[in-house]
Order: structure tokens, then sequence, then C-alpha cells
């Protein structure tokens, strides 16, 4: 039973079933939910690309981290690089989702474990 639990932490969602069930669920056509999701993620890019944060309360924060200059090693070559000072896109998970995922986590672990002792 424990691989059912990994199963359920691997389970992935591409965004074109994120779509369908959004039309499923609103009864909005697919063609209108796509143009918003992909109008959504577009605001999100140009603004982080702007240096903008992007706030969603409770869900989390679209977030740009600063990489400092560092000193990495080419292994092949044996040569030190400098890697310049950088900016990636960071996502931070709202403590109510994380506190959500971890509850539900919990209890898919719990389920596997009573249908464990059930087969027993």
């Amino acid at each position: 039973m424990n691989e059912d639990v990994r199963t359920l932490k691997r389970k992935k969602m591409t965004k074109a079933e994120v779509i369908a069930e959004i039309a499923q669920k609103t009864g909005i056509e697919k063609v209108d939910v796509a143009e918003c999701v992909e109008a959504f993620f577009k605001v999100i890019k140009n603004s982080m690309i702007e240096g903008d944060n992007v706030y969603v309360r409770g869900f989390g924060s679209f977030v740009i981290k600063k990489r400092a200059e560092k000193t990495a090693r080419n292994i092949s070559k044996n040569t030190a690089i400098i890697i310049p000072e950088h900016f990636i896109p960071s996502f931070k998970p709202a403590k109510v989702f994380v506190e959500k995922v971890k509850n539900s986590s919990a209890k898919a672990k719990m389920a596997a474990s009573a249908e464990e002792k059930v087969e027993m």
C-alpha cells in the first residue's frame, strides 16, 4: 500500500487537464478558459521580467530571488569559473496552502495504512 501513497504524490496534471477541469466546473468553454489561463501566466511572466513580485492571497507568491556571484569549477578542464550575480523566479506557497497540502497527504497516509491493516 505504500506504493499507492507514492503514486499519489507523483501524479502530474498538465495545463490541458487544468483547463478541462476549470471548464467542467464552471461551465465556461475550454477555449475561453484556455485564453484566461494563458493570460494569467503571461501577466505573471511579464511582471516578473519587469522586476515585480506577484502575490496571490491564499495561494502564494511569485518572487524574484537574487543569486550572489560565486566561483564554480569546471571539472573536465580543472579551471575556476566565476558565475555572475543573477536573478531567478521562485514560488513561495502561502501558509494556508501548505497546511492544506500537509493535511491532505496525512489523510492519504492514514487511509493507506488503514487499508494495509484491513488486508492483514
